[in-house]
């Protein structure tokens, strides 16, 4: 019993690592725009534009914070979209923000 219970979480894991990487894939090599009506965008408070997001509902956003300037953000530099692991399969703008910025390092 155990044999076919740790062969069904091998299987498990190595699906799940399999999914993870075409997932992975298929954000850099592009996909659909994130729409701000995407219910996990609209979780985190994305907007496509840093200059439209809510400062009372977000008190620490800040106008400097962008995707294209968060550790999160997966696109080259002056790209106008690019991946976020957040929003798998899906390409956010450079010029955006949600409340998971955090700066990427120097």
């Amino acid at each position: 019993m155990t044999f076919t219970n740790r062969r069904i979480f091998i299987f498990q894991v190595a699906g799940a690592a399999t999914a993870l990487s075409v997932s992975a894939a298929h954000a850099q090599s592009g996909g659909p725009k994130l729409a701000e009506t995407d219910p996990q965008a609209v979780a985190l408070g994305y907007k496509e534009d840093t200059t439209k997001v809510d400062a009372k509902k977000f008190p620490n956003h800040a106008a400097s914070q962008n995707c294209a300037n968060c550790q999160l953000f997966q696109g080259k530099p002056k790209e106008a979209t690019g991946g976020c692991p957040l929003f798998a399969g899906k390409q956010v703008a450079a010029a955006g923000w949600c409340s998971a910025w955090n700066k990427k390092a120097a």
